[in-house]
């Protein structure tokens, strides 16, 4: 078998479906399964997966494991030679894992490929590429440092500034959303360190990678969306697992001592209260105006009926250059586009062609009774039920 796809949820029961279908689509001509691995979610995400994909592995386990351990038990199970770890809140494109399995950069050096994230506003999630969080590195990242002096090459290595979001290349750190791995890399490294629960266990895996000597490796030529903001609530708990899951890091990897130990603590605290506030702040202005891209007249009446708005319908393709244009104003505008009139890959390009901050999106997956999206990377997300 050519792949397996982990796919660890928790309690993201609409999120893991509308992930489920885009990777079915992905996996179409490949020799390939998917592996769903739930972490005891209180929801009604196992149930889902029984009913509805009776051909994806299930494995449930009776308490939430954490990141680490969840994914290494699915991987255990995994037929394929290749595995990729994938987030439940992600959405990949119909040719992601064709592209990526038959791409050059597989040499014999070569441990953990990744590609471009971006969240539900098209926005690029600078995480997809990373540098080794050194202390000096850290510091730039933690205080803003790497805003504050662009020329500085110390501060730009967090987001492996080297390249550009558009350029595939060679980066030392990748982000455990989307990891693609022969298996047995992941076994030589001993897959994910159980010691971590949540956060840091990706930097960390990466980074064993790298002292076996083999290369990561950063594939910008394929989008996914990674909503981000509906896997973790950026709370106190949220604060505490991020604090524990670097200071475990710099203990395995890092010289340390009496003032670093110090400093990373009061960092760790910094960045994560930021997070939580940036969480916090965030506010959600109803659409003035609705656009749905679909040759379904039939689901226009009903979303009408369920928003209770009007919704302008536009059959034509994606990939049209007035899109942008006709969808750049002043009022703010929901774009709900339909994945049975249009590819994934077509509604990923698009978000990202559309970024604007009076642009929201939902997407209504195949054949499903709801509309999905995510305003802001820090966003838990919304459903909507049809």
């Amino acid at each position: 078998m050519q792949l397996s796809v982990i796919i660890l949820n928790y309690n993201v029961r609409y999120f893991l479906e509308h992930c489920i279908l885009s990777v079915q689509k992905a996996i179409q001509n490949l020799d390939a399964e998917i592996i769903v691995v739930d972490n005891n979610s209180p929801d009604d995400s196992c149930d889902m997966v029984k009913t509805l994909f009776s051909n994806v592995i299930l494995i449930e386990n009776q308490e939430n494991l954490g990141f680490p351990k969840g994914n290494n038990i699915g991987v255990a199970q995994a037929k394929g030679n290749y595995i990729c770890i994938l987030n439940p809140d992600t959405v990949v494109a119909e040719d992601t894992f064709t592209k990526i399995l038959n791409t050059k950069n597989w040499q014999l050096n070569t441990g953990i490929i990744g590609c471009k994230l971006i969240d539900g506003t098209g926005n690029f999630l600078p995480e997809s590429k990373r540098g080794i969080p050194t202390p000096m590195v850290a510091f730039g990242k933690t205080f803003g440092l790497y805003k504050m002096f662009p020329k500085v090459k110390i501060f730009q290595k967090y987001y492996a500034e080297h390249l550009n979001q558009n350029t595939s290349g060679n980066v030392d750190i990748l982000v455990g959303a989307f990891m693609v791995m022969k298996k047995e890399t992941y076994q030589k490294v001993g897959g994910f360190d159980e010691r971590y629960f949540m956060y840091g266990e990706d930097i960390d895996l990466s980074y064993a990678a790298l002292k076996l000597g083999l290369q990561n490796y950063y594939f910008a030529e394929t989008s996914i969306i990674h909503y981000k903001g509906e896997s973790t609530v950026k709370d106190e708990k949220y604060r505490q697992r991020f604090q524990q899951g670097m200071e475990l890091f710099y203990a395995k990897h890092m010289k340390s001592s009496v003032f670093f130990n110090s400093f990373m603590k009061v960092g760790m605290l910094f960045f994560a209260t930021i997070k939580m506030k940036s969480n916090a702040k965030i506010s959600k202005s109803q659409p003035m105006h609705y656009v749905l891209y679909s040759n379904d007249m039939e689901l226009k009446t009903k979303l009408e009926q369920k928003l209770k708005k009007k919704i302008q319908l536009k059959n034509s393709s994606l990939s049209e250059k007035c899109a942008s244009q006709s969808l750049c104003s002043e009022m703010t505008t929901e774009v709900i586009l339909d994945t049975n009139s249009h590819s994934y890959k077509a509604c990923i390009a698009f978000l990202e062609q559309n970024k604007n901050k009076n642009i929201s999106f939902k997407i209504k997956p195949v054949d499903a009774n709801f509309i999905i999206g995510s305003n802001n990377s820090n966003d838990r997300g919304e459903v909507i039920l049809l």
